[in-house]
């Protein structure tokens, strides 16, 4: 179940909530906005494929917790150059972990070469989203899943997201890497975190583009 199938569900994108690091939750305000009795709609949701569970807050939101977070990368691709809407609040320089801006940048950069490397080592096959699981794929993971209600956002803030998803995504180039190392064969977990870094890419450059930057695919 992914965002854009929960959306068309409730009548408005989902939120994430928490750090997902043991379970992927959105949460939504929707039965209220539709004038439904809570535990009515968490019922009817509860039902559908892809869902773990539905719990209805105190104050009548619904927490909506997914059996495999890792589908939405698959709907996420590139979007038209959205207009922009601010200045870059980043300087060039320096490049260094100090500069948001070259953070972010370099994000960006590295999302790309992913693609590339992983053409010329073989990496293929299906985009398998459940093996998208350990630790800092899933904080991609809760990252990427906020660009669908930052859109609709009349204030979607893309620099500050932009960094918060660029250092998830350093952490994971890091230390879950999306290529094989040395005489390591191609695996379909590869494929997976390929495919996710791909979506960063993705998102990274609407961010950009949104905040008057051209995506670089070089520093």
């Amino acid at each position: 179940m992914t965002p854009g199938q929960l959306g068309e569900v409730l009548g408005l994108p989902p939120i994430p909530q928490g750090t997902w690091a043991e379970e992927a939750v959105y949460v939504s305000p929707a039965a209220l906005r539709r004038r439904e009795e809570p535990g009515e709609m968490a019922a009817r949701l509860r039902v559908l494929p892809g869902i773990v569970d539905v719990r209805v807050r105190g104050d009548g939101f619904l927490e909506i917790a997914v059996a495999v977070p890792g589908e939405l990368v698959a709907e996420i691709g590139p979007v038209p150059a959205p207009p922009s809407g601010g200045v870059s609040p980043w300087a060039d320089s320096p490049r260094t972990w100090s500069n948001p801006g070259f953070v972010v940048r370099y994000a960006h950069v590295r999302a790309v070469a992913v693609q590339r490397w992983a053409a010329e080592l073989g990496v293929g096959g299906e985009f398998q989203p459940e093996l998208l699981t350990c630790r800092w794929d899933r904080a991609v993971l809760r990252s990427l899943a906020e660009v669908d209600s930052r859109r609709g956002s009349r204030d979607p803030g893309w620099a500050a997201y932009a960094e918060q998803l660029a250092l998830a995504y350093h952490d994971a180039f890091e230390r879950a890497p999306a290529l094989p190392a040395g005489d390591e064969e191609p695996s379909a977990l590869h494929t997976a975190r390929v495919r996710q870094a791909r979506a960063v890419r993705d998102v990274l450059a609407e961010g950009l583009a949104a905040l008057g930057e051209a995506a670089p695919e070089v520093l």
